[in-house]
């Protein structure tokens, strides 16, 4: 499918070098619907479609795609075979990999993520769901969009929209769509605390005009961890990291991932830090050493059954469109842990978690969030930066040795 010249706007306007997408997929009826779905973005054009892996493999270097949509079951050639192959061809390629919701699939999809795809978008049953399924739609269109543009912006280019009409007696520009800023959040920004300072071009991420607070001088008692887009690779490789340093101390992560893939995630989790990692159980007591993931579907709180301090779930409507979502597990510790709290906000879409983080830097605890060079997408620890609720700014390789200098009893 060649690429036309011109992505046609809602308003006719044209937009000229679009994010091109390829979309791989074996059913006719959801290559022609991710298709109609993106092409209705003006900042998005489809490039090629596809009905196997072989097929895109052949065609990535011609049709020269920034994104592509690829499936996990196919004939010829499945998903994961196609993926290392136009990695290899297309080197800096955002691969959002589609399957379905069966434990198999969310097995393969999160070893697509360990190989170099970007993220992945849980498919609906049936290609009759599919049709009816605004969240799908939406969630797609979203993550080829930002990452997209993200992808652009990394490579110095941007998404050239249309010229505005000049106002009488000016010269007109050319307006310039970059990757989305992360959000604001929605609670104002913490006064100014002692041993806050400002971030200009610091070593560790920082950012002219984003401040920070000082690390808590209280031992860490829990650690805490949200993350969305780009969070599997991440978690694992801090796991990896930290996995012998967090004995004395329970750990609690939400992930933003359906059932199913939830359960997979911990048992990655196990592996890679040599503890135990499972789905959070409602009324289980934390426990030090131990790895806590927020089931999908669910919220995962932490409360207080007589002398114990538990793990509660509850099946609230979702937060920040999310459920799992960070905010009320790092706002539900707060009355608990208070200035013993240790919390890291890794890469992730939106601004989950920076309510949360805010509470937590209020009382007193520390946080950490992910840098924007290192991060898929810097919306979630964007969000906490520019609130200025971090003690830290960190790329993923330094947050490991960070919380092992801070569990150990060193200086932050």
């Amino acid at each position: 499918m060649p690429l036309p010249s011109a992505a046609a706007s809602a308003s006719g306007a044209a937009v000229t070098d679009p994010v091109r997408v390829m979309i791989v997929d074996d059913a006719v009826v959801v290559r022609g619907l991710i298709g109609r779905w993106i092409d209705e973005d003006p900042a998005l054009a489809v490039v090629a479609s596809h009905r196997n892996g072989r097929l895109a493999v052949e065609d990535v270097m011609r049709s020269n795609p920034d994104v592509v949509v690829l499936d996990v079951e196919m004939p010829e050639m499945d998903g994961l075979t196609a993926l290392p192959l136009l990695l290899k061809q297309k080197p800096g390629l955002v691969v959002v990999v589609a399957s379905t919701l069966t434990r198999r699939n969310a097995e393969i999809s999160l070893k697509c993520l360990s190989l170099g795809a970007a993220d992945y978008v849980p498919k609906p049953e049936s290609n009759a769901s599919v049709t009816t399924s605004p969240e799908f739609k939406a969630e797609i269109v979203q993550k080829v969009k930002t990452l997209g543009l993200r992808a652009r912006q990394r490579a110095g280019r941007a998404v050239r929209l249309p010229e505005a009409a000049p106002a009488p007696g000016t010269r007109p520009t050319t307006a310039m769509a970059h990757a989305p800023q992360p959000q604001r959040t929605p609670f104002a920004r913490p006064a100014a605390q002692p041993g806050r300072v400002s971030a200009t071009a610091r070593p560790d991420g920082g950012k002219p005009g984003i401040t920070t607070r000082a690390y808590s001088n209280v031992a860490p008692r829990v650690l805490l961890i949200g993350s969305s887009t780009g969070g599997p690779q991440a978690l694992t490789k801090l796991f990896g990291e930290i996995g012998p340093a967090i004995g004395n101390l329970p750990v609690l992560v939400t992930q933003h991932m359906p059932a199913t893939f939830t359960a997979i995630l911990a048992e990655h989790l196990t592996k890679a830090s040599g503890r135990r990692a499972a789905e959070g159980v409602h009324g289980e007591p934390l426990m030090p050493g131990r790895i806590y993931v927020a089931p999908g579907g669910k919220h995962m709180v932490i409360g207080k059954d007589g002398h114990d301090t538990v793990v509660q779930l509850n099946d609230l409507p979702p937060v920040n469109f999310c459920k799992p979502a960070v905010d009320p597990l790092f706002q539900s510790a707060v009355p608990l842990f208070g200035a013993a709290i240790l919390s890291v906000v890794l890469t992730g879409m939106g601004h989950d978690g920076a309510a949360g983080a805010g509470v937590i830097a209020k009382a007193g605890g520390s946080v950490i969030a992910q840098d924007e060079e290192s991060s898929v997408v810097w919306g979630m620890p964007g969000a906490v930066a520019q609130a200025g609720a971090a003690s830290e700014i960190l790329p993923l390789d330094q947050i490991g040795s960070k919380i092992i200098r801070i569990l150990s009893g060193g200086r932050p």
